[in-house]
């Protein structure tokens, strides 16, 4: 079955990119959000530590640049580093006019508690507790429920944008005019036109065996971007967080950043700390060099873990500051107020991604992208801490007003040809899309992971070819689910990965290569174009 909706403005995902650029366009525009679960599943509501922003009178504007600067190993783009980071006091007050309950400083009404995290310089992160995603994402969502101009289509995944090129229109210039969609519950493809589109869809981490994200970070705006001739870039810089919680059961459950940056010690089996070996600042130097120390140090062992521990610190302290780490950890067995927690790194963000300006435009006509899945300028080589929820709301804002102020004519969705099925039929091997999923993931890991190699890399990318092609053979001949069109996904964007990886010839920010392991003098990224293909 097929059916088509029109609509001003689309929006693929709904987390904070999404949400906020919802909220942020005038209420006579008609905007339909798709979530590809229930609303609140997405990467946002994930997120412990918080919003990086120059909100103290002893920071400044200049010293959050600088400790992005080097945090991103040389490859930021200084213009969209201060862009972003002259925007985030205004993007904290409007996430604070918006509801959002940040953490207060103690015996204070007025003034918000800050904390530090990793590889920055001064006391700059606002958080509610160690569950700011979860207070932005709840916030942002009862705002958008009240909205009468906002239509949110949950468990909606989209299949392809639609554009002019496709369609086969010669006689005016290419643009996006909406996305074939597949709503889940009904089994049911739908064509939605639109003016403009804006890809919030968040990262690819999924694309790795272990990772801290959910289970939707299948890179898909990434991949549908690619497959509609826009450019990505970087997509070799893939952050892996130091400290996931190590146990059969705890799937994907970070412990924050926040915990060193309130003293959390990094230590080995025997209880000896290790990080000043590899940093002289420590447990606070940044997550690429953290995470690298880490998997050395467990290698090296042949430990299946390494521990955590701010046992040290008040119980009180560690009650009131991580409740929600402190009350997972229990549901565990470990009390981290008595003990060291067990820890190993993970995947945890996309630093790559579409490319976009500083209206969060690409390079396609109509289409716009902003949070994890777009490419900024902002993290270069590594992303630092608490940046991206920043990134997120300062972009989204920035398409906004861009397409507000937009003289682009609107577009007629009677024009668009509903999804066709004709030519595929039911599928009896699923089994095959578990396998490839499972294939995909664990050579990643093996081969593309925190420390890379040469041959590691081209082993990589003789598989994901074949998986590659055995995916879209698939997809062709089968009538589409949600697993098929995010491993569809994913495969894109591995292989985009592997592609960037062996292009980069050194050692840099999040890209550990023992093949390369000298850094260059010049700091260049890596462009990729599917229109030079």
């Amino acid at each position: 079955m097929s059916a088509r909706l029109a609509t001003d403005v689309l929006i693929v995902g709904s987390g904070a990119a999404g949400l906020t650029m919802a909220l942020s366009l005038p209420s006579h525009m008609n905007i339909l959000v798709l979530s590809k679960g229930e609303l609140g599943g997405g990467s946002t509501a994930w997120a412990q530590g918080g919003v990086a922003g120059v909100l103290d009178e002893v920071d400044s504007v200049d010293q959050h640049v600088e400790d992005t600067l080097n945090a991103g190993a040389g490859l930021c783009d200084p213009k969209a580093v201060r862009y972003t980071i002259e925007r985030s006091a205004c993007a904290i007050h409007w996430l604070v006019d918006q509801g959002v309950p940040f953490t207060m400083a103690d015996g204070s009404d007025a003034q918000f508690h800050l904390t530090r995290e990793g590889g920055h310089s001064q006391r700059r992160i606002i958080h509610a507790a160690d569950a700011t995603g979860m207070a932005i994402s709840t916030t942002l969502i009862d705002r958008v429920n009240q909205a009468p101009n906002i239509l949110v289509l949950e468990n909606h995944v989209a299949i392809d944008l639609i554009t002019l090129e496709k369609l086969g229109v010669t006689n005016e210039p290419n643009r996006c005019v909406g996305a074939y969609v597949l709503d889940t519950t009904k089994d049911e493809t739908i064509t939605i036109g639109a003016s403009f589109t804006l890809l919030a869809t968040g990262g690819a981490s999924k694309a790795y065996l272990f990772t801290s994200n959910p289970d939707g970070a299948t890179g898909d705006g990434i991949a549908m971007a690619w497959r509609a001739g826009c450019q990505v870039v970087n997509m070799e810089f893939n952050q892996f967080h130091p400290t996931c919680l190590y146990h059969p059961k705890a799937k994907s459950f970070l412990v924050s950043e926040a915990v060193r940056g309130e003293g959390g010690l990094l230590r080995l089996p025997n209880g000896q700390r290790f990080m000043h070996k590899f940093d002289e600042r420590a447990e606070l130097a940044p997550r690429d060099i953290v995470a690298r120390a880490i998997d050395h140090e467990m290698k090296r062992l042949g430990a299946d873990n390494l521990f955590l521990d701010i046992s040290h610190k008040p119980a009180s302290f560690i009650k009131s500051h991580f409740p929600t780490i402190y009350k997972r950890c229990l549901e565990y067995g470990y009390d981290m107020t008595k003990e060291p927690l067990p820890i190993v790194p993970a995947a945890h963000y996309t630093c790559g991604g579409i490319r976009t300006n500083e209206h969060g435009s690409t390079d396609l006509v109509g289409l716009y992208a902003a949070g994890e899945s777009a490419y900024t300028g902002l993290h270069g080589a590594n992303r630092l801490a608490s940046n991206s929820l920043l990134e997120c709301i300062v972009y989204a804002r920035a398409a906004a007003e861009h397409i507000v102020s937009s003289s682009l004519k609107p577009f007629n969705a009677e024009q668009l040809p509903l999804w066709d099925e004709s030519r595929v039929s039911d599928s009896d091997e699923l089994v095959v899309i578990t396998h490839n999923w499972d294939e995909l993931r664990r050579f990643m890991w093996d081969y593309v992971g925190i420390v890379r190699t040469d041959k590691r890399l081209e082993r990589a990318q003789r598989r994901v070819k074949l998986l590659k092609q055995e995916i879209m053979d698939y997809y062709s001949n089968y009538r589409v689910n949600a697993d098929l069109l995010e491993l569809r996904n994913l495969v894109v964007v591995a292989e985009l990965i592997i592609e960037s990886a062996l292009s980069r010839k050194e050692s840099r920010g999040l890209h550990y290569t023992r093949s390369h392991p000298q850094t260059n003098d010049n700091a260049e990224i890596t462009v990729l174009s599917s229109t030079e293909r």
